[in-house]
């Protein structure tokens, strides 16, 4: 008989949704986003890389409103920016599933209370804190969960480096280290996990457009406390890459810039006690105000 098939619980980060420049902060401002990912699979790898023979498939999607301010101020030399993202979910995404939930919802907000930029002629530097708050709607066992009933911290460093004096080929690399609380109703708690992402591309127009390859490659550290929810069919600490193109382009006239729009595709491989699927990640950023440009 067929039957739904659960891979290993769901952290906070969302695998794929920063690429190129992963290392670099934005100029300072107040910038508006309008984020949409879009996750697809109907395969279960188990701890051998096997595919989990059920049936069915998962379509998840992930979007809502965000503001990033980056400031003038300095602190540790580096220039400080805040951020904050409240998401908006279609499926139970405590657990990996290959089956849909209709009902969408808030999902958890994100708020990131400090980053830190550092720039040099051949490198970016950027290092920070966030906090996932458990304001999705969550119930232990539930079957229309759009948060994960958890608090969550991460930390994170990343640099984007240069290879040419005017700043056009570059490759970056951001990693995060994310922690979570004990689940609401219950003793689980999902295990650590690391993240890293980024990518090597090139800029052209005076860098407001860029293209190139992304990726992004997640391990669970430290294995799930399962107390209070259903016993998962595969054990132990699952992982999963995604590498695939992203294109970035200009909202513009010839003198002013009012946006920019990028677009992120990845397929996913060696994905173990996982799903493996793929990735659409497409960013709208509209500046407060419209950057004026040079002819």
């Amino acid at each position: 008989m067929p039957r739904t098939a659960l891979a290993q619980l769901n952290g906070f980060n969302i695998k794929g949704d920063q690429g190129l420049k992963a290392g670099s902060q934005a100029p300072p401002g107040i910038y508006y986003g309008a984020p949409f990912y879009w996750y697809g699979t109907d395969t279960i790898k188990n701890q051998d890389g096997r595919t989990f023979s059920t049936t069915g498939d998962l379509n998840m999607f992930l979007g809502g409103p965000l503001v990033n301010v980056v400031t003038t101020k300095k602190m540790l030399g580096g220039t400080y920016g805040f951020m904050a993202v409240v998401p908006l979910a279609n499926v139970r995404i405590e657990l990996p599933r290959l089956d849909n939930d209709p009902s969408p919802g808030i999902s958890d907000l994100y708020v990131q209370p400090f980053n830190l930029g550092w720039h040099t002629n051949r490198a970016d530097v950027l290092a920070g804190y966030g906090f996932f708050a458990p304001t999705g709607r969550y119930t232990a066992g539930a079957d229309d969960n759009t948060g994960l009933g958890m608090w969550g911290h991460e930390v994170f460093a990343g640099t984007t480096v240069f290879f040419d004096e005017k700043k056009a080929w570059h490759a970056a690399t951001t990693g995060a280290l994310e922690f979570h609380s004990g689940k609401q109703e219950s003793e689980a708690e999902v295990g650590s996990l690391l993240t890293l992402e980024g990518g090597f591309g090139r800029d052209f127009l005076m860098g407001a457009a860029r293209v190139g390859l992304a990726y992004y490659a997640q391990w669970k550290l430290t294995d799930d406390t399962l107390t209070g929810l259903p016993a998962l069919i595969f054990q132990g600490k699952n992982r999963v890459a995604g590498l695939g193109p992203e294109v970035s382009i200009p909202i513009a006239t010839k003198q002013t810039v009012y946006g920019f729009l990028t677009a992120r595709y990845q397929w996913e491989m060696g994905a173990r006690t996982t799903t493996q699927g793929d990735a659409l990640t497409v960013l709208l950023v509209l500046p407060l105000k419209p950057i004026k440009v040079n002819p």
